[in-house]
């Protein structure tokens, strides 16, 4: 499946489930770890678990091969790696702690500056 039908896919179930705070980073250019990263907020720690469960569900139906999930035991940050897509569901005060954004901005800051 191409990357963009992977973010489509993950996107939908995302959404599906009402999602909050949703942000699409390309990082092509910034890694090789992933296309796509998604980032995403749940309003308690069983609407994360949901969240995710609904990417992976998707992906499943999908017939998609490469699925890895972690985190779903605690709920305060589930990632679910679809290989090109990352997707990142996060309690939000999680999410403020980690500030996932903020770690990608300076890095594409940096690269922007060298060329």
């Amino acid at each position: 499946m191409n990357t963009e039908l992977l973010k489509t896919l993950a996107l939908d179930a995302i959404h599906d489930l009402k999602a909050v705070d949703v942000v699409t980073l390309d990082v092509r250019t910034l890694t090789s770890i992933a296309d796509i990263m998604i980032i995403c907020s749940g309003r308690s720690n069983r609407h994360v678990k949901s969240i995710a469960e609904n990417v992976v569900k998707k992906a499943k139906e999908s017939q998609l091969k490469y699925i890895k999930m972690e985190g779903q035991r605690e709920g305060e940050w589930v990632i679910v790696d679809l290989a090109d897509v990352i997707v990142h569901v996060m309690l939000p005060a999680t999410r403020e702690f980690y500030s996932l954004e903020d770690l990608w901005e300076p890095i594409e800051q940096l690269r922007e500056n060298k060329r």
